[in-house]
């Protein structure tokens, strides 16, 4: 069995840190036969690695870390390292995140909010970063959206790449794919999103990137945990001041307590960049 379908077949059915030790001593392959022997629900004995990717990969690549293209920074993720990724689009990854910067915020926003993330994802993407970000409603389709114009953007579904997420969303998800962009995912075609996978995609997002800036975000949000990921793997976090707004509840916290650095306009973006 290749290294490919064997680390899919295990990202598949286990997160990383589940067979990292194993995996640290074994090849995929073995490490996947060690699974297969012990596993008394008849799941893995049924599942056919080759065949598997094989027609998984008639519609995104499955990049594994051997992989030229693979992109280094992702070993700050420790034994959360994806086992593989998912990717529709540019798989040139190690170029495409070389100046990534991710632009995020509140799904259900206002039109000031959705006009301000398109001038910061605008000028971002003029200035040559890569603007990356989720696809999710306001903010972040916003970013995409400005982005593409003048540049690459790169997506991180939580989902598998099938489909978009939102589904609404499947025209801008073509645009980014075809125009020199890429969208990533942890998970095979076929999965759906969760809890579990929005919250693993943020750690992925904010992984890939240098730089994460907050548009705009409540507490206990998507967007915040995204933030609270950036902290995590000590990648710079910037957000735009709290208007006292409910909807900026996150940011003015992560800024009251030191936690991101005040970026009110894009032109100081580009300066603290």
């Amino acid at each position: 069995m290749s290294d490919r379908a064997a680390l899919a077949a295990l990202a598949a059915h286990f997160t990383p840190d589940q067979v990292a030790a194993d995996l640290a001593q074994h090849s995929p392959d073995e490490v996947w036969e060690q699974r297969v022997r012990r596993d008394n629900t008849g799941l893995l004995t049924r599942y056919r690695p080759e065949s598997e990717l094989a027609n998984a990969q008639l519609s995104c690549r499955f990049l594994i870390p051997s992989d030229p293209q693979w992109p280094a920074a992702l070993t700050d993720l420790g034994a959360a390292c994806p086992l593989g990724l998912w990717v529709r689009g540019h798989d040139h990854l190690s170029e495409l995140t070389a100046s990534t910067i991710v632009v995020t915020g509140n799904r259900a926003t206002s039109p000031e909010t959705i006009d301000r993330a398109r001038e910061f994802a605008g000028a971002i993407a003029e200035a040559g970063h890569t603007v990356a970000a989720s696809l999710a409603y306001g903010v972040d389709a916003a970013a995409h959206e400005a982005a593409l114009p003048n540049g690459p953007t790169l997506a991180v579904l939580p989902r598998g790449l099938d489909q978009a997420y939102p589904h609404t969303h499947a025209p801008l998800l073509s645009s980014i794919t075809s125009d020199g962009g890429a969208a990533v995912s942890l998970y095979r075609p076929g999965t759906l999103p969760s809890g579990a996978t929005l919250k693993a995609s943020a750690h992925l997002l904010v992984a890939l990137a240098h730089t994460v800036i907050l548009i705009e975000t409540l507490d206990h949000s998507q967007a915040l945990r995204t933030a609270e990921a950036a902290i995590a793997l000590k990648r710079p976090l910037l957000a735009v001041p709290s208007d006292g707004g409910i909807r900026s509840g996150g940011n003015g916290r992560l800024l009251a307590e030191g936690r991101a650095v005040s970026c009110p306009t894009p032109t100081r973006a580009l300066e603290l960049l």
